[in-house]
């Protein structure tokens, strides 16, 4: 059987960020499939004992920034800390992903996906704002016009909440999250087994 990884990203996440371009090469090297699904971590941590990032002690919010800066550092990745636009209304980005992972398929949502959260986290764009998300599928080869009017339509909003409950099921509570069958990894900072749990076949 060939391997899978089901992919799931927020958006808004700088940890989703730092391991994109680790995971799109690590899927390459093992000849993996992935399918991203952009859910709703707001719902998720309502349902999981979650707490989005502004009810988060303090302590935890100032650990998050040293943290965010000692990665940065080890992976040459030139991130902003604190972003101009986070967080950015991720809805409009996610029911273009979604439909394009449905319509198109699922390498060309990733590679949207994660032009997104390069946009808000190295570049100081606001990937919630219709112009510059136009820009942001144009980059990756997509038409910005028909992508936009797409994503538009109610199912893939839809979608993204049937995707959301799923994934809380399947016992999903943070992102990035990488699963490969019954195998959940939490975090980029986990690549490394999931790159473990691949070369195991």
């Amino acid at each position: 059987m060939a391997l899978h990884i089901d992919y799931y990203a927020s958006l808004n996440s700088p940890w989703t960020h730092l391991g994109a371009a680790r995971l799109e090469a690590m899927a390459t090297r093992f000849g993996a499939s992935v399918r991203i699904y952009p859910v709703d971590f707001g719902t998720i941590f309502a349902a999981s004992g979650g707490l989005p990032l502004p009810k988060r002690s303090p302590q935890r919010q100032a650990y998050r920034l040293q943290e965010l800066a000692r990665w940065r550092e080890v992976l040459g990745e030139p991130i902003h800390i604190q972003p101009k636009f986070f967080p950015a209304n991720e809805l409009p980005a996610a029911c273009s992903v979604i439909a394009v992972r449905e319509t198109i398929g699922d390498m060309p949502a990733i590679k949207l996906a994660h032009r997104v959260l390069k946009a808000l986290w190295q570049e100081e764009k606001n990937p919630g704002d219709t112009a510059t998300l136009a820009g942001l599928i144009a980059d990756v080869g997509l038409d910005a016009d028909a992508v936009l009017r797409l994503a538009e339509e109610p199912r893939w909003a839809e979608l993204r909440k049937a995707d959301t409950a799923a994934a809380l099921a399947r016992g999903v509570f943070g992102a990035p999250s990488y699963v490969i069958g019954e195998d959940i990894f939490w975090g980029q900072d986990r690549l490394e087994f999931v790159g473990r749990r691949l070369a195991k076949g």
